[in-house]
């Protein structure tokens, strides 16, 4: 990792994506737990930071994120959060 930048969950509101993801998971109710969230959270900022905005529908950002499991929800709020994220981030 020598000479790369890691952004850490904490600093994911220091990224216009990062903050409108932040901002869908709680207006959607996205965090029970909070076990998984971080893992949704960096992925879909991440995600969203490479992929133009029209190219973001819901479909594709959610296969994207099958690697990323929550123990406690159906994910419907999840999903919701996505599709909410990729409309609203920069």
């Amino acid at each position: 990792m020598e000479d790369r930048e890691v952004t850490t969950i904490e600093g994911a509101t220091g990224h216009p994506a990062g903050r409108a993801v932040l901002a869908a998971f709680e207006s959607e109710g996205a965090v029970q737990c909070g076990y998984c969230t971080p893992g949704f959270v960096m992925a879909l900022t991440g995600l969203l930071g490479r992929t133009p905005p029209d190219r973001r529908s819901p479909e594709r950002l959610l296969r994207e994120l099958q690697g990323n499991l929550c123990r406690c929800t159906g994910y419907a709020a999840i999903a919701r959060a996505v599709e909410r994220a990729g409309r609203e981030a920069p």
